[in-house]
């Protein structure tokens, strides 16, 4: 590369303008070269400097590792972050969590990839045992479950472990206590992040696109767009993707094309009258299964 021509990852992203670190550490306010060229936190780009405009300029967006994507209320499919090592779904003893809004999370990391965990917050309230028993199904299929407190600061250095060396994003539903852990494992940062956004002329109010926080031990995404989530899914027979102990029995099924919802022979429903898959869990697929449904008839109405 030549001093007018570099590498750099998206840290933010404000619609024609992102701002990207460059290898050095350095972080630069740039401009897109063309229209069409979508850009989230995380992408990696190739970069020129436009010497007309003293500025640099995004000319190319590279291949992606993967892509975390939502669904909005329209039915549209909107990316929120790239190139993530893993997801993790904070939840908390109160206020109580949907089980089912987790399984969302956690369906939309299967689908594109992305390891995740739970990260159990709060966990100095008494109550936690009687609101979070729906994490014992995904226990006992291997999911890493890590409790904390970001009052107490129990099981943080556990937590920060797990994030070491790492591209992690925390996503949770209002309450549970994203924010203070965000603000406890990554504070400076996100101040320093705020302070850059303003020097650039994009206040940091003015945008709920995700942007990447850089800590001395990893970075931590801070995503405002998973807080109301549901996983992009083009077609019905992949929402199975999401739900790992369903998926593999799939194969089992007579029909190739079974949603395992009142097919006859149906592995999956065999499994759940036996006990062998979780009927919550099984709940929640169905849920998610009808959720797509609506979101397609609603991007159908859109379009």
């Amino acid at each position: 590369m030549t001093d007018t021509e570099g590498t750099g990852t998206v840290v933010e992203s404000y619609g024609r303008r992102v701002v990207v670190r460059r290898p050095d550490g350095e972080r630069v306010s740039c401009k897109l070269r063309r229209r069409g060229l979508d850009l989230v936190a995380g992408d990696e780009v190739r970069l020129a400097f436009a010497a007309g405009d003293d500025e640099w300029a995004v000319v190319e967006r590279l291949p992606r590792r993967n892509l975390l994507g939502r669904t909005d209320s329209r039915g549209r499919t909107e990316a929120l972050v790239a190139n993530l090592d893993q997801l993790g779904v904070v939840v908390s003893p109160r206020p109580a969590c949907d089980p089912f809004v987790v399984d969302r999370y956690l369906a939309g990391a299967a689908q594109a990839g992305i390891p995740a965990l739970i990260v159990s917050n709060k966990c100095d309230l008494a109550a936690e045992s009687d609101t979070l028993g729906f994490l014992e199904p995904l226990r006992a299929m291997g999911l890493p479950v890590i409790s904390v407190s970001a009052r107490t600061g129990t099981g943080i250095d556990e937590l920060v472990a797990r994030l070491s060396g790492r591209r992690s994003l925390l996503a949770g539903q209002s309450g549970v206590g994203k924010s203070s852990l965000t603000n406890l494992l990554a504070g400076d940062a996100a101040q320093a992040t705020g302070a850059l956004s303003h020097a650039s002329g994009e206040g940091r109010h003015t945008t709920t696109s995700s942007s990447i926080l850089e800590a001395p031990w990893g970075e931590l995404v801070d995503s405002p767009g998973v807080r109301d989530y549901a996983p992009p899914v083009s077609e019905l027979k992949d929402v199975q993707s999401g739900f790992t102990e369903i998926a593999a029995l799939a194969s089992g099924c007579r029909f190739l094309d079974c949603l395992h919802l009142r097919e006859p022979h149906c592995a999956v429903q065999a499994a759940v009258g036996s006990g062998r898959v979780d009927a919550r869990r099984y709940e929640s697929y169905r849920r998610l299964v009808n959720l797509t449904r609506q979101l397609d008839d609603r991007r159908g109405w859109h379009d």
